[in-house]
């Protein structure tokens, strides 16, 4: 059978792609090399570590902050294999739901590894080792990352004792002590994980500060939260060894500037130093598929390779890593390949940590303004001035925007606090249309609410803030 459209991956970026050239009116095939589709993200990612990260924080709150409400419970306890078993529901029912989004638009799905034999047709090999080809007008790349380990070092991840975020979704057991090697999002998140389910939980990181590219004010202000929860946090620190040892694993780290050695010891290392873009056995370079020096499958503004009729979307491009950037580009593309004028504005993808409290940020950081040369000016506003927050015992962060100085236009909105991966949308969808700060200031927002922090926020911007 010949299709308009066959994509190879089923994440978030390919079932996403697919459900909308479908919808279109496409003829449409996926191409998924795991049992379930969903890829990393429902599978082994976003979802089941949203399920864990929700789970564990009830546990520690109903340990620890329900008394100061008046609320008077015995010390929970915790188990471990029902609350796994939560998350493995919680991913099951996601899974089927893109199996349903499936039939109901009449896509065809083959479970097997696609490689790319040419522009127009596509390979799958069934575990059973059959082939089956696929023709098609038009081939989408949409297989995603994979852990990219530590830069430098041979460490042999087993699942077991040295895990990816893979293993640390699934261990059997709380360990008594874990030592993340990386202080991203990924880490910081799993790491939240297990120090609220008991462990003794060690961050490793190469740079000054938490997550990476996020806004300073905000990283800072994170750091202090997560050692106020009994996070040994070590910045600054090159990781220059992970062995297996009889009783767990050990990481040895050596300061970025200089000074001797150190050893952790632990139960469990969670390496989370970030991920590379998957294009093993994909047939990239026989068919002539040009990749970036990072190993990225090189496009134009419109998702096209080097090679006619062969597009790429997501984590396997460049642009940061998130389902939802790889969604919107998925439904961009579908839109192009239908004849419509798909696009996606980069400038204003939003991106969440759901530690708590959370942290989200949409736009420019106050370092990306300054090193390009904007004059801009801030608006910051605590949720201890917050009724709703005081209400609640959530008066931890804040909320913080960013706008050019001449024109009001926010650049960029932070928030670290309760809520915060809520909160951020209203700020991206002011962005998407260009308003200014003045115009979020002036918009209604309900009382009590969290959200009256990104309105004083705003009205801190452009003028000054009401209850502060």
């Amino acid at each position: 059978m010949a299709y308009d459209v066959v994509v190879i991956g089923s994440g978030p970026g390919g079932y996403v792609c697919a459900v909308k050239a479908a919808q279109l009116g496409l003829k449409v095939a996926v191409v998924e090399k795991r049992a379930t589709y969903g890829g990393t993200c429902l599978n082994v990612g976003c979802i089941p570590s949203k399920a864990l990260l929700h789970a564990s924080e009830m546990f520690h709150h109903a340990a620890h902050g329900m008394d100061a409400l008046g609320v008077e419970v015995e010390a929970p306890k915790l188990n471990l294999e029902k609350m796994m078993a939560h998350k493995d529901a919680t991913v099951k029912s996601n899974v089927d739901g893109v199996s349903f989004l499936f039939k109901k638009n009449k896509i065809d799905g083959f479970i097997g590894t696609g490689k790319i034999v040419s522009a127009g047709k596509v390979s799958v090999t069934g575990d059973d080792g059959k082939v089956q080809e696929l023709e098609t007008k038009n081939i989408v790349i949409a297989t995603g990352s994979d852990v990219a380990g530590i830069p430098g070092l041979n460490v042999e991840i087993d699942e077991k004792t040295i895990v990816s975020s893979t293993g640390a979704i699934a261990l059997d057991k709380v360990p008594q002590s874990l030592v993340v090697v990386g202080g991203g999002v990924i880490g910081m998140e799993l790491g939240s994980v297990w120090l609220r389910l008991g462990a003794k939980v060690t961050v490793v990181e190469y740079l000054d500060k938490l997550l990476g590219g996020m806004d300073a004010d905000v990283s800072k202000q994170f750091q202090r939260m997560m050692a106020k929860q009994g996070m040994d946090i070590r910045t600054e620190a090159k990781v220059t060894a992970v062995e297996k040892t009889e009783s767990g694993a050990k990481v040895t780290y050596e300061p970025v500037k200089g000074g001797e050695a150190q050893t952790i010891e632990a139960d469990i290392v969670l390496v989370s130093t970030g991920r590379k873009p998957y294009t093993e056995g994909l047939g990239l370079e026989e068919a002539g598929v040009a990749l970036d020096n990072r190993g990225r499958v090189e496009i134009d503004g419109q998702f096209k390779t080097n090679v006619a009729g062969i597009y790429a979307i997501g984590d396997v491009v460049k642009g940061p890593m998130l389902a939802h950037k790889a969604e919107d580009e998925g439904v961009a593309l579908a839109e192009i390949l239908a004849g419509q004028h798909g696009h996606v504005n980069y400038d204003v993808i939003p991106g969440v940590v759901y530690t708590q409290p959370e942290v989200a940020s949409v736009g420019k950081t106050e370092e990306e303004l300054k090193a390009a040369g904007i004059a801009y000016k801030v608006g910051k506003f605590p949720f201890t001035a917050n009724g709703r927050a005081r209400a609640m015992l959530a008066t931890d962060g804040f909320v913080k925007i960013l706008a050019d100085k001449e024109t009001d236009r926010v650049l960029g909105g932070h928030i670290i606090g309760f809520g915060a991966g809520e909160m951020i949308h209203e700020i991206t969808v002011l962005m998407e249309f260009g308003g200014s700060s003045e115009d979020l200031a002036r918009t209604c927002h309900a009382h009590p609410t969290m959200s009256e922090a990104v309105k004083e926020a705003a009205l801190g911007t452009f003028f000054k803030p009401i209850h502060m």
